[in-house]
């Protein structure tokens, strides 16, 4: 029985891969595996509080994907009390002002990456993961052949496989095989040169030095040498907070420097005296910041990809939109691919209907995926006063555009997509919705 399964290959355990290992691991017809680069995970990131299509994709998945967030996370408020990020105007003439309220959600958490990863790990079977496994290379092996990609890791030893996920990340692997490597979207990119300096303290420790409120809620504080934030993580026993400075480096974002935590010594040290005109909250988390800033790193995203799938391989998550962390929806839009990548999964019963899953999967997904990455990028020139028109002297005209783009991103029809993206395969391949009664949608 074990051969006559269609075997899927992960290439990387991050949010992506693991959550769509958790979905596809229920799934009898699939033999999934997921290969991790890192030998142990790290606990890197600055801390998600996942929006509204990021829960609901979480609960396509599987409810037990969704609750192993909600087990981890660490709640803003009452179960039952709406909450939302808020972005303050912390310079200029409206300083204090509140201008947008994003991710708004009942129930809201904050979680950091680790810890998400932790809960997400715990559902995929320790079998199905192999660990210290960088993709370096992909083949296609010739029409016909039994497991027709073949993945080289970096220690040597390879794999085959009938289908090729790439969950790889910023630098993938995955990309570079599918766009080829002198691609000009093939590399992250950093336009605005983006530089996050950030700090990771004690809760305790940060109520000394800033104001209580920040260290329970999430708030971006705008300004034009830097926006200021803060978000509350292992179950509020530890803070991250972070300033977001726009021209910091000039030089494109090398592997090392994307990496949490990476010094960059063409970054200029974070100068608390250049933000003496903002708000004292904003003020006091600056200083907060420049204290030690061992947690920093240089941002990144991808410009757009013209396709995420060709034949039996496709790329998800950041490998395939890697965006810059201003709109708060990158996590999400990883677990939006991987909820598409579940159905569609689901619904193929032979390897060769794994290309016209993989074409809807990129009908689908990539233009949504990739408007994300520009509003990300917009959010960024509002959030440091340089977006053209200078929206910043206007609160109202700066709620408006926040409030259609977390419609956008945050009130999106999750199942709905999932059911387009089903919709699709089955016009490619010349099925009918009957497939989908006999059991097409997995569990």
């Amino acid at each position: 029985m074990s051969e006559e399964r269609i075997k899927i290959a992960i290439a990387g355990g991050g949010i992506a891969g693991l959550a769509l290992a958790a979905g596809l691991a229920k799934k009898p017809h699939l033999d999934v595996h997921v290969y991790e680069s890192v030998r142990a995970y790290k606990d890197v990131g600055a801390g998600l509080a996942l929006h509204l299509n990021a829960i609901k994709a979480m609960a396509l998945l599987g409810p037990e994907v969704r609750q192993a967030y909600f087990d981890k996370a660490l709640s803003m408020g009452d179960e039952n009390q709406e909450m939302a990020t808020e972005v303050i105007l912390a310079q200029g003439p409206h300083a204090g002002q509140k201008v947008a309220e994003l991710g708004r959600a009942r129930g809201r958490k904050t979680v950091s990456r680790a810890d998400l990863l932790d809960g997400f790990l715990a559902l995929v079977p320790p079998h199905r993961i192999s660990f210290g496994k960088r993709l370096a290379g992909v083949e296609e092996r010739p029409p016909g052949s039994r497991h027709r990609v073949r993945l080289a890791f970096e220690d040597g030893t390879a794999t085959n496989a009938d289908c090729l996920l790439g969950a790889d990340g910023i630098h993938s692997a995955t990309r570079s095989w599918l766009l080829g490597p002198d691609h000009p979207a093939t590399p992250p990119k950093n336009h605005d040169g983006w530089r996050i300096y950030r700090t990771m303290v004690s809760t305790e420790e940060a109520r000394k030095h800033i104001n209580p409120r920040w260290t329970t809620s999430v708030p971006i504080l705008l300004g034009p040498r830097g926006h200021v934030n803060c978000i509350p993580l292992n179950r509020n026993t530890r803070l991250s907070a972070g300033v977001a400075v726009r021209g910091a480096v000039s030089s494109p974002p090398s592997s090392a420097l994307v990496d949490r935590g990476a010094n960059d010594p063409a970054a200029p040290p974070l100068d608390p005296a250049l933000y003496a005109d903002y708000s004292a909250d904003a003020r006091q988390i600056v200083r907060l910041v420049a204290r030690d800033t061992s947690a920093s790193w240089t941002a990144a995203d991808h410009d757009h990809a013209p396709t995420y799938a060709r034949g039996p391989v496709a790329m998800l998550g950041d490998a395939a939109h890697a965006a810059l962390p201003f709109a708060g929806n990158g996590a999400a839009q990883a677990l939006e691919d991987a909820a598409v990548l579940d159905a569609l999964l689901g619904a193929v019963r032979g390897v060769d209907r794994l290309p016209a899953a993989l074409r809807a999967y990129d009908a689908v997904r990539r233009p949504r995926s990739q408007a994300v990455v520009d509003l990300a990028r917009r959010f960024g020139r509002m959030y440091a006063y340089a977006e053209d028109g200078a929206p910043h002297e206007d609160p109202e005209r700066m709620r408006a555009f926040f409030a259609e783009a977390a419609a956008f991103t945050n009130n999106f029809n999750v199942s709905a997509q999932n059911e387009a993206a089903l919709k699709l395969f089955l016009e490619d391949s010349g099925e009918n919705d009957d497939t989908l009664a006999d059991g097409g949608l997995g569990e």
